[in-house]
């Protein structure tokens, strides 16, 4: 009989505990808000103003946008108007990864209707946080199919690496007069 007061007992001082905590963590404001601040002490930070977080001030911005003309977020590591027009120039392909952080994207292999014996696959790296030129490079793979069903490597054009650079450079240029003109 006294093991089950004593576990009955434990179990409303730990459902005690747990309410407790609970209406704490939901206070609106801690109480040194409800206090005036003396002279000459460290103001006070409003609990409706800016606070420090793990990923600073601005917090994380995937998409650049927000004015500025460095173009990178706080949480991408690359030229965010080269990523979001790499992504955009390469949407017809299926992508097998994409790092924001890394600036790589790779895609899957993609045949297109017009040339069933045939596949590409491209690589695209963003090598810089600012929008130039040399921030970018693809590397384009392409296999033809035997008889069979084997593929093999075949050559690919080098102007086709450049016109896909090209096509996200002017992209991205557009992305950014656009995100000006806002």
């Amino acid at each position: 009989m006294a093991a089950t007061t004593w576990y009955r007992r434990a179990c409303q001082t730990l459902a005690a505990v747990a309410i407790a905590a609970i209406v704490g963590c939901s206070q609106q404001a801690p109480v040194e808000y409800n206090y005036p601040r003396r002279e000459g002490s460290q103001p006070v930070p409003s609990p409706s103003g800016p606070r420090d977080t793990v990923f600073g001030p601005g917090g994380v911005n995937f998409f650049g946008g927000g004015g500025g003309g460095g173009g990178g977020g706080a949480g991408i590591g690359v030229n965010s108007f080269l990523w979001r027009a790499s992504l955009d120039t390469i949407s017809f392909m299926p992508l097998t990864s994409a790092d924001p952080f890394g600036g790589v994207i790779i895609t899957d292999w993609y045949s297109p209707p017009e040339t069933p014996n045939e596949r590409f696959k491209l690589t695209v790296y963003i090598l810089d946080r600012r929008l130039r030129a040399d921030g970018i490079k693809v590397a384009v793979f392409r296999q033809q199919k035997n008889g069979g069903p084997d593929w093999s490597d075949a050559q690919v054009n080098t102007d086709t690496a450049i016109q896909l650079e090209n096509a996200i450079l002017t992209r991205a240029r557009q992305l950014r007069l656009d995100t000006l003109e806002q």
